[in-house]
């Protein structure tokens, strides 16, 4: 084990609560992203109708920018791009991000979650660590489609986040239920630009999972913190 890894893996240490992104952080986002463009394609193809291709885009798109601008009603004005860029109603693109992006993918969530994300989650409550959940998108079906458990769930848009990351809201609502201080808990996430902002506003610790090491918050495997972090007594 290199040396380096000792620093994120002790930061894991007597924490009442870790909070963990989904979306990149417990699985693999390109992987399912690939799987996904397969089916989609295969539907245009069947369908002869690009529409579906159009609104997705025009979602993710539109959320994105929201994000950036920190835009409170960020999901009705995502809705509103869809549909406009699908030619389709409203209802029509709520309804094609529901089964796009959040009932189809299910099934592939476990074979793209990463490795050591159940094992650390299992030591994480041997230890009395609480898991914390904050997302993007509502996760309660991602995070059981993984095989996984968590003692609070929050996603932006929903009961006490209004906002996305970075906006820190989402993180103080997970510490407000939990009745976690900031100096007790620790987020991991995937992005600088969102967790580690979000985090660093919320004035909490936070680890960055990444392909690439580039200093002390970042950590490239989460098998790579279990094999130095070491088990629970």
């Amino acid at each position: 084990m290199k040396p380096e890894h000792a620093v994120p893996a002790a930061r894991l240490h007597e924490r009442k609560l870790v909070i963990f992104d989904v979306d990149g952080t417990l699985y693999d986002q390109s992987q399912l992203r690939r799987a996904m463009a397969v089916r989609l394609l295969s539907h245009v193809a069947l369908t002869g109708n690009i529409s579906t291709l159009r609104a997705l885009k025009a979602y993710r798109h539109t959320r994105e920018i929201a994000a950036d601008a920190e835009q409170p009603d960020f999901e009705n004005e995502a809705i509103a791009a869809a549909a406009h860029a699908g030619k389709m109603s409203e209802d029509q693109a709520r309804e094609i991000v529901v089964e796009w992006m959040h009932r189809r993918p299910l099934p592939l969530l476990a074979r793209c979650r990463y490795a050591g994300v159940a094992e650390l989650f299992a030591d994480l409550r041997k230890r009395g660590t609480l898991i914390g959940i904050l997302s993007d998108h509502p996760a309660e079906a991602k995070i059981a489609a993984m095989g996984l458990e968590a003692d609070a769930i929050a996603f932006a848009g929903g009961d006490g986040v209004p906002l996305q990351k970075p906006d820190p809201g989402g993180l103080q609502h997970l510490m407000e239920k939990t009745d976690a201080l900031p100096e007790e808990t620790v987020l991991v996430g995937d992005r600088q630009d969102r967790d580690g902002e979000a985090g660093r506003r919320a004035g909490i610790d936070v680890l960055i999972r990444s392909d690439k090491r580039t200093g002390p918050d970042t950590f490239q495997s989460f098998a790579s913190l279990l094999k130095l972090w070491g088990k629970p007594e």
